[in-house]
């Protein structure tokens, strides 16, 4: 059993990576492919952290049209969302900054498939004990399903637990499942979000991880 005192689960999307461009791209190949005018890109980013699905229906499709849209973009997204994301800026520096005195693991609303493929394309997914993607739960953020998920999988005793994410879904979610929440503000959410919801708000993902380390 490891001897670190903390745990610090990361959100993926707008927290460690910036994959803006593939996500736009298949959600409009998408719908060029099912013969729909895609939604404005803005309408897209900010619904970006929540299941796939739920972005479709959200943005006017129809629900027992969802699935075939969702099957479109995966295929698009699979193709292009290692050539179209980036890590964000000292991400991997905070990240093994992070792994010498905290346990790491990443929760996210993406699928662990491609969540995987991306960590590993950034040579950071070695960090991490665990990984607990949209599959892996009925209930998706701000349930605390996931986060809970994760904190089981890694034999959860008496470490002192984090969740950094940059929405009020992964701040809401932490909150319920008794883990503080540390928002960064680079990512998705709107301006002042993350105020209202998180216990810190930081400019990146290494000053959370400062401010952690140092709690």
């Amino acid at each position: 059993m490891s001897k670190k005192s903390r745990i610090i689960l990361f959100d993926l999307d707008g927290t460690l990576i910036d994959s803006t461009e593939a996500i736009l791209y298949s959600f409009r190949r998408s719908h060029e492919l099912m013969g729909t005018r895609p939604p404005a890109d803005e309408e897209i980013k900010s619904l970006v952290g929540h299941p796939l699905g739920e972005m479709f229906e959200a943005t006017g499709v129809e629900r027992e049209k969802v699935e075939s849209y969702v099957g479109a973009y995966r295929e698009c997204y699979s193709g292009v969302h290692t050539r179209m994301t980036r890590l964000l800026p000292g991400v991997k520096e905070a990240l093994h900054r992070a792994a010498e005195d905290a346990r790491l693991a990443v929760v996210t609303t993406k699928t662990g498939k491609y969540s995987l493929e991306l960590l590993e394309h950034f040579s950071i997914a070695e960090l991490f004990e665990t990984l607990v993607g949209s599959e892996d739960v009925s209930r998706h953020k701000p349930h605390p399903e996931p986060l809970l998920k994760a904190l089981s999988q890694m034999g959860f005793s008496s470490e002192k637990c984090y969740m950094v994410g940059d929405r009020c879904m992964d701040m809401l979610a932490a909150s319920a499942a008794g883990v503080e929440g540390v928002g960064v503000d680079w990512g998705y959410a709107h301006e002042n979000e993350l105020s209202s919801c998180a216990s810190f708000v930081c400019k990146s993902v290494n000053e959370a991880v400062t401010l952690i380390l140092g709690s």
